[in-house]
């Protein structure tokens, strides 16, 4: 089969690895891709929010199948257009998307069927929200509504850092005028975070292992908010049992919740998680598959992902076999841009790459990154992603740092301390 991938990041470089290696898919696109996945996909100069372009070229180049990578196509309609005209699609409906789009739509979903979250408010108005801050204990978390690209999340620990969050969410729309035009007021939750994925037809769901993200900029969870700075696979704080409570108490509410309510949501469900002193509870959910933890779950997926994908896009995972997957773990160590998650610059020759292909069990998956001069440079905040696996967390550190060393380009800047919660377990 023919298959279109949509995005150009390191979760889709991990989604076209994975696709390419499927005896079932003949060809790939990627729209618009990156300078790692034109070497296994056909990079095709359409923007992710492209909606109509995408479907003449899906129509004019007959593809079975087509997988949207990030959330804003989702929330675009992208899903909808192509179910309209009768194309196979891995991705919710934009109802379903409101999931990740907008935050206090999920926190009342939540509400609605008695899925554990953490109490909150909402806001539109400035002035309502802080007459609320004034009063209100502390710390807090301060969200945009929208989507931010993972960055619109503010732990406040006063009224006054409360008070510039509102300020720059709903006054100076940091994050995006969607995402600013409302803001969730969170109770802070303690305890350790896990994202889980689940893959669903809307009636039946497939779990993957689960992941750690590591949100913040610097070592220790210090600095603002990114879009990821590493992640690895599995994280020992999620038990066996602990697994089987989430299904329970998150991925069956959620589906049932989708059901009822008459929601098309064919594709991922990932939950943003918190193991806290009062049991599970939900920070966040997403509609697509998280970056980078992608890049650490689908290294560890032994059997084929395509099945996976097609299934659930048709609505039908009820005949697909159990997934097969590897034991040990993977560790994916995010290389930046100087100035992520602020302004950076671009068009930095990137040197090393070529040291890397003969490493065994890592690969590098492309984020930022684009051609120039027949040279691979720079191109977002997010540029390179070192990922690599074996049968124990300690040498899969050890692996994905050792790739570290062999890279370089201006600017730089990585976390020197991914997978520590898990390491301090030990």
């Amino acid at each position: 089969m023919r298959v279109l991938v949509v995005g150009g990041g390191g979760r889709e470089h991990a989604l076209v690895w994975k696709l390419a290696q499927s005896s079932a898919v003949r060809e790939i696109f990627c729209a618009p891709g990156n300078a790692g996945i034109a070497s296994l996909a056909r990079c095709i100069p359409i923007e992710a929010d492209e909606n109509e372009k995408l479907l003449d070229f899906v129509r004019s180049q007959d593809i079975q199948l087509t997988v949207v990578g990030p959330e804003a196509p989702l929330m675009a309609g992208l899903t909808d257009l192509f179910r309209e005209n009768g194309l196979c699609i891995f991705g919710p409906s934009q109802k379903g998307a409101l999931l990740e789009g907008s935050k206090s739509w999920a926190k009342d979903f939540m509400v609605r069927h008695k899925i554990p979250t953490g109490d909150f408010k909402v806001f539109s108005s400035p002035n309502d929200a802080l007459s609320y801050l004034q009063k209100a204990s502390y710390p807090l978390v301060v969200k945009a509504d929208g989507l931010a690209a993972g960055k619109g999340v503010i732990i406040t620990r006063d009224f006054s850092e409360a008070a510039l969050a509102v300020k720059r969410i709903l006054e100076q729309k940091e994050f995006g005028s969607s995402a600013g035009e409302k803001i969730v007021v969170e109770e802070f939750l303690e305890g350790e975070e896990v994202s889980v994925f689940a893959v669903t037809d809307g009636t039946t769901y497939v779990v993957f292992p689960p992941a750690q993200d590591h949100k913040a900029a610097f070592e220790g969870d210090t600095g603002p908010n990114t879009g990821g700075m590493g992640a690895y696979s599995p994280p020992p704080a999620l038990t066996p049992e602990l697994e089987e409570e989430v299904n329970k108490k998150i991925f069956d509410a959620v589906i049932s919740g989708f059901q009822a309510e008459g929601i098309d949501y064919r594709g991922v469900i990932y939950g943003g998680l918190i193991l806290t002193s009062r049991g599970i509870k939900v920070l966040e959910f997403n509609a697509r598959f998280g970056d980078p933890e992608t890049q650490v779950i689908l290294p560890r997926l032994k059997s084929d992902l395509f099945p996976i994908l097609y299934g659930a896009a048709k609505g039908d995972l009820s005949s697909l076999a159990p997934p097969v997957w590897h034991p040990g773990a993977a560790v994916c160590v995010v290389m930046a841009s100087e100035g992520y998650p602020g302004k950076y610059e671009k068009n930095k020759v990137i040197y090393g790459l070529e040291k890397t292909k003969e490493m065994e069990n890592c690969f590098i998956f492309h984020a930022g990154t684009a051609f120039q001069n027949d040279r691979i440079v720079t191109s977002g905040g997010r540029v390179l992603n070192l990922t690599a696996w074996d049968f124990s967390l300690e040498n899969a550190v050890k692996r994905a740092y050792d790739l570290t060393g062999k890279i370089e380009f201006e600017g730089m800047y990585y976390r020197k301390d991914i997978a520590y919660r898990a390491l301090q377990r030990k």
